[in-house]
């Protein structure tokens, strides 16, 4: 019996009337995932697409993975050269039983580096996955409705934004809360106004500040600290990465946000399936340019000011923010018009809280839950003006 017919046998279990029937989400979560749906539209179809929801969202999935790797690699980059440097050649803990036999922590091997990372990376994902999931599958069946993929890039994206080695059960306090609070008390997919996965990572940073943004947590080896350029830039320090190091992504900084390179190759592929908004990236670096332009002419003590718009580009979250967050297209606004407006909203934001407070020199996580508030208002004033357009032209 192969794969697809044991599914089939066991499917009657889950129906309405079925002994599992309030398991029914998560069968039909794993079937869904595996195949095609069996169910088809019949009738004459009001809209011809080569795109579902499943497909939408396990590109973005797919997507996610090329900083995911990058970032890994970065990581076991970081941490193979704290090591050497503090005369280490063995992890400790649990990780250590894995990576111990297989590595020489090398920092000159991209093996070791990429295996390192991962091993802080891919642990990590899975917790937050499987907590995630289990109050997803939850919610569905209490209401009855099927979990859809949108979890996959809600929960990749989340891990992408955290520190390597932050502790698991604050990961899964921030996803739980992202998935609950963000999403499924407004209704669970295409209900919620705010993006989950940056509603996590907001709650926890406000939650526990010094493990999400203090210096000790951007290399994922115990008593090593290091700022990120963005943290040096705003105490008025050198950046301590070359413009080339930042595009690649060879700096400290979260798992997978880093690297403009990796970031720029899924927005190619995003772009080029028209699942990501053109308007809403170019609004935000259109809006992010304009207003540090602005900056860059006033002269003022604060470091910040004097920051370009090129080095605001790299540095940070800002391009995986543009490409992957704000282009939500259930937080995000819906209009053409309204899309160009909202970015540009967005990357106004995220330079003025950089500049203007120096004790958040990111920016683009609140920036974009920002621009998720006034995204209806933008598309209804947008509407409003088309049909005012419209009836004055009779």
């Amino acid at each position: 019996m192969n794969l697809r017919s044991m599914l089939d046998a066991i499917a009657p279990h889950f129906d309405k009337n079925g002994k599992l029937s309030a398991l029914f989400p998560a069968f039909e979560a794993i079937d869904t995932a595996l195949y095609t749906p069996g169910q088809v539209t019949a009738g004459a179809s009001h809209v011809r697409d080569g795109l579902d929801l499943k497909r939408i969202m396990m590109t973005v999935w797919l997507c996610a993975w090329l900083p995911a790797l990058v970032g890994s690699y970065f990581v076991g980059l970081h941490a193979n050269e704290a090591m050497q440097a503090a005369g280490l050649n063995a992890v400790e803990g649990w990780r250590g039983i894995f990576l111990n036999p297989l590595l020489s922590f090398d920092p000159n091997s991209v093996v070791d580096c990429l295996i390192h990372g991962l091993g802080y990376f891919l642990p990590l994902y899975v917790i937050v996955f499987v907590a995630g999931i289990v109050f997803e599958i939850w919610f569905a069946a209490v209401r009855g409705h099927e979990v859809n993929e949108g979890f996959f890039v809600t929960s990749i994206l989340f891990t992408l934004t955290l520190p390597a080695g932050i502790p698991w059960w604050m990961a899964v306090l921030g996803i739980v809360f992202g998935v609950v609070i963000g999403k499924e008390v407004f209704g669970g997919t295409g209900k919620n106004f705010l993006n989950p996965a940056l509603t996590g990572r907001a709650f926890l940073y406000f939650a526990y500040p010094a493990a999400m943004s203090g210096d000790a947590v951007w290399v994922a080896v115990d008593g090593v600290t290091q700022a990120t350029p963005l943290g040096n830039a705003a105490q008025g320090l050198e950046y301590g990465v070359d413009m080339m190091s930042a595009f690649i992504g060879n700096m400290p900084g979260t798992i997978g946000g880093e690297s403009i390179l990796a970031i720029a190759l899924a927005a190619v592929v995003l772009l080029a399936t028209r699942i990501a908004s053109w308007r809403i990236m170019l609004g935000c670096v259109i809006g992010l340019v304009a207003t540090v332009g602005l900056f860059n002419v006033v002269d003022s003590t604060n470091p910040m000011f004097s920051m370009g718009p090129v080095w605001h580009i790299l540095l940070g979250g800002f391009a995986f923010g543009a490409v992957f967050m704000a282009t939500d297209p259930v937080s995000a606004a819906q209009t053409n018009t309204g899309r160009l407006i909202y970015g540009i909203l967005i990357g106004f934001m995220c330079a003025l809280i950089r500049v203007l407070n120096p004790a958040f020199p990111e920016g683009m996580m609140l920036a974009i839950l920002f621009g998720n508030l006034f995204a209806p208002l933008i598309d209804n004033f947008v509407v409003q003006s088309n049909i005012k357009r419209r009836m004055a032209r009779g």
